[in-house]
């Protein structure tokens, strides 16, 4: 009777694998890599890479990267959100904060000072930094690289802080907000627009821009409590149309509004427009992948499994090809824009197999700790 009992309780918590999250995921992935490679030859102005490397006098490729910075990372929180539930479900506090820590918190600090150093001398080579620094001791100047390898690494940062506050959050909530999340209908979740605007007024870090825990921990905790509510995804997909029209709509006047400024900063990425663009652009992706790519196959398969691999080291090859080649103009533009395509995808996805492979490395750069 009792092994009976403990059978039934065994099937009420397994869960039906949402793929496609794991497909939003490995497709984000993507749009991330051929996002910074248009981002490291930007021709609008942004800062950060090496800059315009061709004679035309507008870049017209460059409307890539205002169609999606706005909503692309907002939406990886979400879908964290919506797995740490998920994860939650299934395994106690103890095990949660384990798993974060070693998947989140190590990668995106051990691996600075035994890896990442290397991407901090790229970027401060790329803009002359190391000019500045002579006569400075040498484990200053080793600490400056550390700290300025960081790279996309900042996602993982932030995730694992929202990990660790989700915890005492679930606590005091009792599953209550989880609970009343579940109610949420369209014209609610529609409204949220406001939530998020106000969202991105706080809390941001006024030099690294890309720190923005308003913003995200609003998309990271409606992930936790509304979205992973597979009453609630019924209903997105339902309004998946509607969705994606306002979101198109969204689109189209944000190019028509920014392009050729600087989307990334203030006032432009604090603005209703671009956080509009962020919610809705948000959720089309979500709405659209669950009722339409909730499915795996061998290749998505093979993408889920190499997707944070490819996350954490796409951008030190693109900034090598930018340092190596680009700088020196030794190729052609068109021949530099594929190889760090190449750059990109091919050394994300072989350094991070290299680096599963090796004891200590692939626990400090990768979370692996078999």
């Amino acid at each position: 009777m009792i092994s009976v009992m403990l059978l039934i309780v065994k099937m009420e918590v397994v869960q039906v694998r949402r793929y496609y999250l794991d497909n939003i995921r490995w497709f984000t992935q993507i749009l991330v890599v051929i996002y910074h490679v248009l981002y490291m030859y930007n021709g609008e102005g942004i800062l950060g890479g090496l800059g315009k490397i061709t004679s035309l006098k507008t870049q017209h490729y460059d409307v890539f990267l205002y169609l999606v910075y706005p909503w692309f990372m907002s939406l990886l929180f979400i879908v964290a959100g919506i797995s740490s539930r998920l994860y939650m479900d299934t395994h106690s506090e103890k095990e949660f904060i384990k798993s974060r820590t070693t998947k989140l918190l190590v990668p995106s600090t051990v691996s600075l000072f035994v890896f990442w150093f290397i991407q901090g001398y790229l970027s401060m080579s790329m803009s002359d930094a190391f000019q500045n620094l002579q006569g400075v001791p040498s484990i200053v100047v080793y600490m400056i690289m550390a700290l300025s390898g960081s790279g996309p690494l900042w996602f993982l940062q932030l995730l694992w802080i929202f990990s660790i506050m989700l915890v005492p959050i679930r606590r005091i909530d009792g599953d209550r907000l989880w609970k009343l999340g579940e109610k949420a209908n369209i014209p609610v979740i529609f409204a949220m627009t406001i939530l998020v605007w106000g969202a991105a007024q706080i809390l941001n870090t006024p030099v690294v821009i890309v720190y923005r825990f308003g913003l995200y921990g609003v998309m990271f905790f409606a992930g936790y409590f509304i979205f992973s509510h597979e009453e609630v995804m019924v209903r997105m997909q339902k309004a998946f149309p509607i969705i994606l029209v306002i979101g198109l709509g969204l689109a189209s006047a944000f190019v028509i509004s920014y392009f050729g400024q600087n989307y990334a900063d203030a006032p432009i990425n604090r603005g209703l427009l671009d956080n509009a663009f962020a919610w809705f652009g948000s959720l089309a992706m979500l709405s659209g992948f669950a009722r339409f790519v909730d499915f795996e196959t061998g290749f998505t398969r093979w993408m889920s499994s190499k997707s944070f691999g490819l996350y954490v080291f796409h951008y030190i090859g693109i900034a090598a090809v930018a340092l190596f080649i680009a700088k020196p103009a030794l190729l052609p533009a068109p021949v530099i824009y594929i190889l760090s395509t190449m750059a990109g995808f091919g050394g994300g996805i072989l350094l991070s197999f290299v680096f599963s492979k090796l004891p200590f490395f692939r626990w400090a750069l990768l979370g692996i700790k078999k």
